[in-house]
C-alpha cells in the first residue's frame, strides 16, 4: 500500500480514483488518489475538505477529509488517534474521506470512484489560509520595533513574532483566528509586551496598511511540491512588493492576491498575556 496521491496543491476540484479501505465503523473511504485536502492531525489549523464520492448512481457525502496511517499489520488509526508523527517507521500515511451515513455497497475495496470537493468552501478556506500568512507577516514588521535583543528572522527579514510567540492558528472562511502568548518568556527574549500594549492601535493600523499594500500588488501565489504524495513536503510562495516569501505549509491557497478584494486584522489585548489576532478577507 502506497501513501495516497493528492492534486489539491495545483487547486484541483475533482479527480478519478480507486477504493484501496472502507471502514463502516470509522466512516472513512480511503482512495490511492485524491483532490481532498485532509485536515492535519499534528497542527489542525485548516479544516478539510468536503464533498461527495460517485460511482454510477451511488453516492456519499465526504463531511471532512483527514488524515489517517495504517500500519505494517493493518490497524487503522483516523486523525487524532494516529499514535506516531507523521513518516514515522511502520505506517502508511494516506488521506481518508469522512463520510455521512452508512457506505454504499458499490463503493468497496477496488472500485473506481469520482471524488469532487466543494468548491466554494475550498475557495474560501484558501483565501483564509493565504491571508492567514500574510496577516503573521505584517505583524511581525509592525512590531519589528519592539524587539530589544536579536531573535530568529521570518521570511521578510523582520524578527520571527509569529514563530516566537503564536500558540494556536485557525482558519475558517474567508480567515482566520491567532492567538499569541505574551508571557515571562517573551519578555526575556527581548520583547517590549508593555510598549506593544501602549501602541497596539497603532500597530493594527501599520498591519493594515501593508495588507492593503500587498493585496494591492496582486502578486502571485502558489505551491511548490517536493513529490506527489501526501507525506512529500509543500511550500507555499507568494511575490510581495518586498520580495518573494516562502513558508512550509500543508494547506491550499489562493492563486493570485488579486483573488482578494481586501484583507484586515483586529487586534484584541484584553488579556495581557494573550493577544488574539482575528484576520478577515474579503473576495474580489
Amino acid at each position: 500500500m502506497q501513501s495516497t496521491l493528492i492534486s489539491f496543491p495545483a487547486g484541483t476540484l475533482v479527480g478519478e480514483g480507486e477504493v484501496v479501505l472502507v471502514d463502516q465503523r470509522a466512516s472513512v473511504v480511503v482512495v490511492d488518489a485524491t483532490p481532498f485536502h485532509p485536515v492535519d492531525h499534528t497542527w489542525p489549523d485548516q479544516p478539510g475538505d468536503t464533498g461527495v464520492i460517485t460511482v454510477g448512481d451511488a453516492r456519499v457525502r465526504v463531511t471532512e477529509a483527514v488524515m489517517v496511517a495504517i500500519s505494517d499489520e493493518g490497524v487503522l488509526a483516523v486523525g487524532s488517534d494516529i499514535p506516531v508523527k507523521r513518516g514515522g517507521e511502520g505506517w502508511t500515511w494516506m488521506v481518508g474521506h469522512r463520510t455521512d451515513g452508512v457506505i454504499p455497497a458499490d463503493i468497496a475495496v477496488g472500485a473506481r470512484v469520482t471524488l469532487e470537493v466543494d468548491a466554494d468552501l475550498r475557495a474560501s478556506l484558501s483565501r483564509g489560509h493565504t491571508a492567514c500568512h500574510l496577516a503573521s507577516l505584517a505583524l511581525d514588521a509592525a512590531l519589528a520595533d519592539l524587539w530589544r535583543k536579536e531573535i530568529g528572522n521570518d521570511p521578510l527579514g523582520n524578527p520571527d513574532f509569529e514563530g516566537r510567540a503564536n500558540q494556536s492558528s485557525r482558519i475558517r472562511p474567508d480567515g482566520s483566528v491567532d492567538e499569541y502568548r505574551l508571557g515571562k518568556s517573551l519578555r526575556r527574549a527581548g520583547f517590549d509586551s508593555e510598549g506593544f500594549a501602549a501602541s497596539i492601535g497603532e500597530r493594527e493600523a501599520r498591519i493594515n496598511e501593508l495588507l492593503a499594500d500587498w493585496v494591492g500588488s496582486a502578486g502571485e501565489s502558489r505551491i511548490d511540491v517536493d513529490g506527489p504524495s501526501i507525506i512529500d513536503r509543500r511550500t507555499w510562495r507568494c511575490a510581495l512588493p518586498e520580495g518573494e516569501v516562502a513558508f512550509l505549509c500543508g494547506g491550499t491557497h489562493v492563486r493570485s492576491l488579486a483573488e482578494f478584494a481586501s484583507i484586515t486584522v483586529a487586534l484584541d489585548l484584553s488579556d495581557p498575556q494573550l493577544l488574539v489576532m482575528t484576520t478577515t478577507a474579503v473576495a474580489a
